[in-house]
């Protein structure tokens, strides 16, 4: 992901990258030691582990900055706070999904959600992905169902339903469905259907380069730079209002 990140970085005329680090004691063609890299950079992207974005926030907040974009998953409940904690010192956007389409479409599926009652309309998230993925329903449908709970006001927990089999009876009113597919080579489809009588809207995303991730968090970089300390997201990059 680095690479790709430099990559997207270097064709950017507006954007230049100004150092690489990794993990101390780490060697390889540029790379420089963390506190050079932090005091060169107004923004750092941080695709690595959970433990060291934690570590990698506390150490920009007590010096003042640089801003963080942060893209390190499977953060714990103490990591999460350690974060949010950093981020009252500098601006910093986290984010489980940096695709700038994917979180158009979580933008999306709220607003839809918050407009079509659960009266009328009922929520199903379909997800496919490769052979040889190992969890199911994926994080990102997982967060487009928690935007669908968030535009109805209810917590997901409370009417997500992950699985059918057997006679399973009526769908309850206001239940927000999962469905999953593995097979082949399938780099990430998702799509959240809000299906009533007499019509279906279906919002939908597909990736296809892994490059995508990338340039939604230099997307991220360039808009944070310059911002006052807080915890962002993507939802803020791309403009949605956050209730």
């Amino acid at each position: 992901m680095g690479q790709h990140v430099a990559a997207v970085v270097a064709a950017d005329p507006r954007l230049a990258l100004v150092a690489r680090f990794d993990r101390p004691g780490a060697t390889g063609e540029g790379l420089i030691s963390q506190d050079e890299a932090l005091a060169a950079a107004d923004v750092v992207i941080d695709f690595t582990v959970a433990a060291a974005s934690a570590e990698l926030a506390a150490v920009c907040a007590a010096r003042g900055g640089p801003a963080l974009v942060i893209g390190s998953t499977g953060m714990d409940a103490a990591q999460v706070a350690a974060v949010d904690a950093a981020a009252k010192q500098v601006p910093i956007i986290r984010a489980r999904n940096f695709s700038l389409g994917v979180n158009m479409l979580m933008g999306l599926v709220e607003q839809a959600a918050r407009a079509l009652g659960p009266d009328a309309y009922d929520i199903e998230v379909f997800e496919a992905h490769h052979r040889h993925k190992i969890d199911a329903p994926s994080g990102t449908a997982l967060m487009l169902g928690e935007a669908a709970a968030k535009g109805r006001g209810v917590d997901l927990a409370k009417v997500a339903k992950r699985g059918r089999d057997g006679i399973t009876g009526e769908r309850t009113t206001g239940e927000i469905g999962f469905a999953v597919q593995r097979g082949g080579g399938i780099f990430g489809d998702h799509s959240v259907t809000f299906a009533a009588e007499d019509e279906i809207l279906t919002l939908s995303h597909s990736a296809l380069d892994r490059g995508l991730f990338a340039r939604g968090a230099v997307v991220a970089a360039a808009w944070v730079a310059g911002r006052p300390p807080g915890a962002y997201d993507m939802r803020d990059v791309l403009g949605f209002s956050r209730d």
